[in-house]
């Protein structure tokens, strides 16, 4: 399978509205070429829109004009977006007046303008930190429901197609949450399966990751693992999922008969759900460079709309790939 060929033209079919605040930011004005020319999604653009046009006839790029271009100071419906910030967050202190402040901010305002139905998503970060690009989204978009903390999937691309799924698997959290509850990490493992599925289209098999397999060792972080399981199941009856197990239990085979027997999921796990952040982040990166795998992400997950955060020294391609992947979710988790 071709992941990135799959998620690019899975985007296509979905029509999705993504903007992406930064519009005045090179990465992203060819990213932006590139992603209209392909009709991967919609963009919106946010910045001064004389300004764009004049760099994206500089860059020698011939889509832009196919995009909305928004400037924040003078966008149309503002006063009507402060009105209902100062509403949504008047028990903060939120005015109408520091609402229209807050929306010269192009995180701030393509946020609202999710909230408010007319774009579907949101990629940001390319330039700005990660609490500039998210912080919004704590604030408006909240968490889905049933689901009460924001998580950071992987998708592992493996040289070794025996693994996963043809090569793909799903890490989490490996990216926000650095010790989860056993209810929230019952959480993480629900919507990691449902991250799977929306973008790369296959039917999860979930391993809840510890150092013990099936009662092997006997201890309060093995005892967290296996309280999560449960919950898990009664979250999400349908999903096939199985733990506490460990890593080789969950991905080969003959481990995996020999340590959990009749298990549907050992030795043929494709999403693995880590017990903390120290394994997760660990483990993606090791896997990563010893394993010479790529590694696509994080996919923010949990929010009630897909927002999604750029490394600061990310490639044109990597915003390609995070607006579909973001367009993906919003077809597959928030339609």
């Amino acid at each position: 399978m071709d992941f990135i060929k799959t998620i690019r033209e899975k985007a296509k079919s979905a029509a999705k509205t993504i903007a992406l605040p930064e519009g005045e930011e090179e990465r992203t004005l060819r990213a932006a070429d590139i992603i209209l020319a392909e009709h991967i999604a919609n963009v919106v653009l946010y910045g001064n829109p004389e300004k764009i046009m004049s760099l994206a006839s500089a860059y020698g790029l011939k889509h832009i004009n196919n995009a909305r271009i928004i400037d924040p100071l003078t966008y149309e419906r503002r006063e009507e977006i402060a009105e209902l910030m100062a509403e949504l967050r008047k028990h903060k202190g939120m005015t109408k007046e520091k609402a229209l402040e807050q929306l010269k901010s192009p995180y701030y305002l393509s946020t609202l303008m999710i909230k408010i139905g007319e774009v579907d998503g949101m990629v940001g970060g390319a330039i700005a930190p990660t609490a500039e690009t998210i912080r919004p989204a704590f604030q408006y978009i909240k968490t889905l429901p049933g689901i009460s903390i924001v998580s950071g999937a992987f998708f592992m691309l493996l040289p070794d197609t025996n693994f996963g799924e043809d090569g793909i698997m799903v890490f989490a959290d490996c990216a926000v949450h650095p010790d989860p509850t056993a209810q929230e990490l019952a959480e993480i493992a629900v919507i990691t399966a449902k991250t799977a599925k929306s973008i790369a289209g296959f039917e999860p098999r979930i391993a809840m990751l510890s150092f013990s397999t099936k009662g092997s060792a006997s201890h309060p972080m093995v005892e967290k693992v296996q309280q999560a399981t449960e919950l898990a199941k009664k979250m999400a009856p349908s999903l096939v999922i199985d733990g506490e197990m460990q890593a080789d239990a969950a991905i080969i085979p003959a481990i995996g008969n020999r340590k959990a027997p009749g298990s549907n999921v050992a030795g043929r796990a494709n999403v693995l759900i880590f017990p903390d952040l120290n394994s997760g982040n660990i483990a993606y990166k090791l896997v990563q460079r010893m394993a010479k795998a790529e590694a696509i992400g994080p996919v923010l997950q949990g929010l009630a709309a897909p927002i999604n955060d750029l490394s600061r020294g990310c490639s044109v391609d990597d915003i390609v790939n995070l607006v579909a992947i973001t367009a993906n979710q919003a077809a597959g988790l928030y339609s």
